[in-house]
């Protein structure tokens, strides 16, 4: 008779619990597996057809987020499934993440600063550029910061946001930069002769360009000068050597031609007091 009892117990556990449950799990492990090769054709669709038509970290990022919530939708259906209540569940996850945004609203700020120097591209890598008053080289564009490298190999790493939020000088835009150099000599000097020996000189160096044409004349007269600027053209990576180079010519050429350069003098005059 107890075994009886205990058969029936059983069969009545099994037919109220174990199988209704069984079968609610069988349906939710297909609504994961099924959800969840829907979701990797959704992101492999959408990383098609943006792929060449944004930056490449922007692209992994894009698609990484959008595959975090499709799964977690994927999550929360097979949990329903199983029969597990999950108004409370979304509840918490959308309080923790208003909290979590809260705490990171500067990475957040970041992060859109970032994708939108992404999108319109105001500087690409490579680029010589002065963010957040400092000039280097762009090494890399990241979602939350830009890494560039200046003149003397240091790295410096830039928030987005504080790019975003300053005056962005992108030096090399347009290929070319224009040198642009003063040069004195004596008021007793002859203006034409100098300006022939700063013209001999810039268009005998390969690097300088012949269109835009070099400028070479007489800007002010100063207190002890009268004052030549010199302006020629070059490819951005000839910038600083061939404004060195210049410059050194222009200084043997000058004394060579007996033209002096001027410099500051004071002359103090002593007087006795009986």
């Amino acid at each position: 008779m107890q075994f009886e009892l205990s058969v029936n117990y059983l069969r009545y556990v099994a037919n109220e619990y174990l199988v209704p449950f069984g079968l609610r799990l069988v349906i939710a492990s297909l609504v994961f597996v099924i959800g969840k090769m829907i979701v990797r054709a959704i992101v492999g669709g959408v990383d098609k057809i943006i792929d060449g038509r944004v930056d490449e970290s922007l692209r992994k990022f894009l698609t990484s987020v959008l595959r975090g919530l499709l799964m977690a939708v994927v999550v929360i259906a097979a949990l329903e499934r199983l029969g597990v209540q999950t108004t409370a569940a979304v509840a918490i996850l959308g309080a923790a993440g208003l909290a979590v945004g809260f705490a990171l609203q500067g990475s957040l700020g970041n992060f859109a600063s970032g994708v939108m120097i992404i999108i319109f591209r105001p500087y690409k890598i490579g680029d010589l550029v002065q963010l957040a008053g400092t000039i280097g080289t762009v090494e890399t564009i990241e979602v939350f910061n830009t890494i560039m490298v200046t003149g003397d190999n240091r790295t410096i790493i830039i928030p987005n946001a504080q790019v975003t939020g300053a005056v962005i000088e992108n030096i090399s835009a347009k290929g070319i930069l224009r040198i642009d150099m003063v040069v004195g000599i004596g008021y007793g000097d002859d203006i034409k002769k100098a300006k022939e020996v700063l013209t001999e000189i810039v268009s005998g160096d390969e690097r300088v360009l012949k269109e835009p044409k070099c400028t070479i004349a007489v800007s002010e007269l100063g207190d002890s000068s009268v004052n030549l600027v010199v302006r020629p053209w070059v490819a951005v990576s000839d910038f600083w050597a061939t404004k060195f180079a210049l410059t050194e010519q222009i200084k043997l050429a000058l004394d060579a031609n007996g033209i002096s350069i001027p410099f500051p003098q004071r002359d103090v005059h002593l007087h006795q007091v009986q």
